[in-house]
């Protein structure tokens, strides 16, 4: 008995010897990691200092939220702005008795103790509490090799007593909202409110934030857009939680769980109204920042500290011009593309597609067949395809860019940079073709400049250029003879005059306003520029144009009004514009506008009144380059300008007639589209709808005169024995004899 006794008593001491190692051990490991072993822990006043890298974001004039700059995509919201039963659902879902403990529930730990380890039960949970889960998202876990999970559970138990004696319950549960990732690069409430329902967190409904909290045990096996069933399963678990806790009522949860699952999904980098316009805000931020950082001790970062750029773009005008785009490039596309499949013109497509694979070096390969996604009017579409009819589906694109801004400051209203910014991301808006007729202003102001005016005359007959290739412009229509007012020709568009036009002006005078208005091109002393020949962009055009609009002064173009900090204080505010250089004289402008106002009413641009019905002010051209190969117009009045043009990228792929590819009929019908919306809204209608300035009485009567003047009998007579041929330096010396004269000269600003 006695030996029964000792042996008894041995056990007991070493059992009680073994339990009192193991609580000095853990007491030793947990003091080891208190002091700084396994590295620092967080002080109280880091733990307070922390804060979110948080995405800039960038609103329109009219505060709609069009994109984001992020290392992390982070939108952080207030505790008022989280609806309660979101609370009620993070709560009964992950942390049920948060409110009662002080960031370590003791109570969970034991029982994860019991049942994962002595029991073996894998379902018994991790035991953190919401406090615990925030540290993870704060600041990550480190590795520690085999006692990893040991080391970052202390250094957690440790920092979550620290950080509930610093913030308060709603504090903590703000921070562990705008933490948590969602997956997809998206991190906090905000931002996956916005991704996944469209909306911003306070206006989730119980059900969507149900779905939301779902997520967060895990972000892709529940994402509703990926795995819609696995998130539905997950949001009726949560709702269960909220009514097991007293959330909910039963009858509520019965509700809720029968409702489906619907998703405003929505990717601003990729799905974006203004990603073309984004890739300029986001260079012109940066430059602004630079300038503030050199500046001030106080430095800023785009991609983390949650800034608010203001744009200047306008939001509905912007989402017009894309709804014009679809509406009226959709239906041009599928002319161009039934053009080619007819039998007249496929085989020039063949042709022209197997030289685009000569040149690349896969002309062998024009036969092997690939799945690809390919751009369509409707969306993707997944095809099976030879090489060789990828290269016609691209080379037969219909690509497209189109700005608007304001004339008076510059400031862009409008950017499409193309058809669709995930495929086709080369911004149109910047792209260099040849301008066509939308050129001709430019020819016609620098006359007036010159001294000539509106009512001056001048010959429609026929010339021929000795000294290049005998080459004789023609009309649109083929007619010739008579003479037009310079008025009628530029508002008529009509070749042979603006020929003329350019050698009675002489080639120094169009390159000087040319260089004036802002091209970048060099401009080639030839008599085809006339008739539109030089490169330029359709920014370059819009911004040159409005030169006429604000009464002859150049403009600097900018995208950014304001960026604010996350605590609200303006940092940066775009200055009162400064007075602009003056490029054009006042009554070359006035006449430049009364002319181009004729040309919408009576001439080329007559479409965008009779057939779609704009009636606000409005002046403008069209512009067809040689072959169709590209068509352009611009419209504006003192308060907006829009310009735009359509082309395939290849010059060789393009209508073959005007009823399609002219730039009344490929061009116009996208800004006639975007305003005959924008005159409808009331919203808008005040921002477009300047009128032109009168004109002054010393110059109405430079306006008040016939079109055209028919030849007289003596005239055609005459005529006869008149050589219509002449060359470049003949014309150029005439032209030059007359400034001697001084008919030409001039006038200083």
């Amino acid at each position: 008995m006695l030996k029964r006794n000792n042996w008894l008593r041995k056990v007991i001491i070493f059992t009680l010897g073994g339990f009192a190692l193991i609580v000095l051990s853990v007491f030793l490991f947990y003091y080891s990691v208190s002091l700084g072993f396994f590295g620092p822990l967080y002080s109280k006043q880091e733990l307070k200092a922390f804060e979110n890298e948080m995405a800039s974001q960038v609103f329109t004039s009219d505060g709609q939220l069009i994109g984001k700059f992020f290392d992390k995509n982070r939108t952080n919201v207030k505790y008022k702005d989280i609806p309660p039963f979101m609370i009620n659902a993070l709560v009964a879902t992950e942390d049920a008795r948060y409110f009662e403990h002080e960031g370590i529930d003791f109570r969970s730990l034991l029982r994860v103790l019991v049942k994962s380890i002595l029991l073996g039960d894998k379902s018994a949970g991790g035991g953190s509490t919401i406090t615990q889960q925030l540290l993870k998202n704060m600041y990550g876990r480190k590795n520690f090799g085999p006692i990893t999970m040991l080391v970052n559970k202390n250094k957690e138990i440790i920092l979550a007593q620290r950080l509930e004696s610093v913030y308060n319950k709603e504090d903590i549960l703000t921070l562990y909202l705008n933490t948590v990732p969602f997956g997809e690069n998206i991190y906090g409430i905000g931002s996956a409110s916005q991704r996944f329902f469209g909306v911003p967190t306070s206006e989730l409904s119980i059900e969507q934030a149900a779905v939301l909290i779902g997520m967060l045990r895990a972000n892709t096996f529940y994402n509703p857009r990926l795995h819609p069933d696995n998130a539905i399963d997950r949001r009726n678990v949560v709702l269960q939680q909220m009514q097991k806790y007293n959330y909910l009522s039963q009858d509520s949860v019965n509700k809720l769980v029968a409702l489906p699952l619907i998703l405003d999904y929505g990717d601003l980098n990729k799905d974006g109204i203004a990603n073309y316009y984004l890739v300029h805000i986001r260079s012109e931020a940066h430059e602004i920042i630079k300038k503030i950082n050199e500046n001030s001790t106080e430095q800023w970062n785009i991609e983390k500290d949650g800034l608010i750029i203001n744009t200047t773009l306008d939001y509905k005008l912007q989402s017009y011009a894309l709804e014009s785009f679809q509406e009226h490039l959709s239906i041009m596309q599928a002319r161009l593309v039934q053009q080619y499949q007819s039998e007249k013109y496929k085989n020039k497509l063949q042709t022209i597609a197997e030289k685009e694979l000569k040149r690349i070096g896969q002309i062998e390969r024009k036969d092997e067949v690939r799945k690809q996604f390919l751009f369509d009017w409707d969306g993707y579409y997944s095809d099976s395809i030879s090489v060789i009819d990828s290269v016609k589906h691209a080379m037969t694109l219909l690509h497209s860019g189109l700005i608007a801004l304001d004339p008076q400051t510059g400031g862009i209203k409008v950017w499409v940079g193309g058809i669709d910014f995930n495929s086709q991301n080369y911004d149109q808006v910047l792209a260099k073709r040849q301008l066509a007729s939308t050129f001709k202003p430019i020819l016609y102001a620098a006359a007036m400049e010159t001294g000539k005016r509106p009512c001056d005359y001048i010959s429609n007959s026929t010339i021929t250029l000795t000294d290049f290739n005998n080459w004789s412009p023609e009309n649109y229509d083929h007619s010739s003879g008579g003479e037009y007012s310079l008025a009628a020709a530029l508002a008529y568009s009509k070749n042979i005059p603006s020929v003329r036009l350019f050698f009675d002006v002489g080639f120094d005078e169009v390159n000087y306003l040319w260089k004036k208005m802002g091209f970048e091109s060099v401009l080639e002393n030839k008599p085809s520029i006339a008739l539109g020949t030089a490169d330029a962009s359709v920014y370059e055009l819009a911004k040159a144009y409005s030169s006429f609009a604000n009464g002859g002064h150049s403009i600097a173009t900018y995208t950014i009004q304001s960026i604010v900090s996350p605590k609200g204080d303006t940092i940066y505010s775009r200055a009162k514009r400064e007075e602009y250089e003056e490029i054009l004289l006042p009554r070359t402008a006035l006449y430049m506008n009364q002319i181009l106002q004729k040309a919408i009413n009576n001439g080329t641009g007559k479409s965008l009144r009779n057939n779609y019905n704009v009636n606000l002010p409005l002046a403008g051209k069209t512009g067809t380059s040689q072959g169709f190969s590209d068509a352009w117009f611009v419209g504006y009045n003192p308060s907006i300008i829009i310009a735009t043009r359509v082309g395939a990228n290849s010059p060789y792929i393009h209508f073959y007639s005007g009823a399609n590819g002219s730039g009344g009929r490929l061009a116009l019908p996208l800004v006639a589209n975007l305003l005959a919306k924008a005159q409808n809204d009331s919203t808008i209608i005040t921002n477009i709808n300047a009128s032109f300035p009168d004109i002054p009485a010393k110059y109405s009567s430079a306006l008040k005169c016939d079109d055209y003047i028919e030849e007289t009998a003596m005239d055609k007579v005459l005529s006869v024995f008149k050589s219509k041929n002449t060359t470049l330096e003949k014309e150029n010396k005439k032209a030059k004899r007359k400034k001697k004269k001084g008919l030409f000269k001039r006038k200083k600003k």
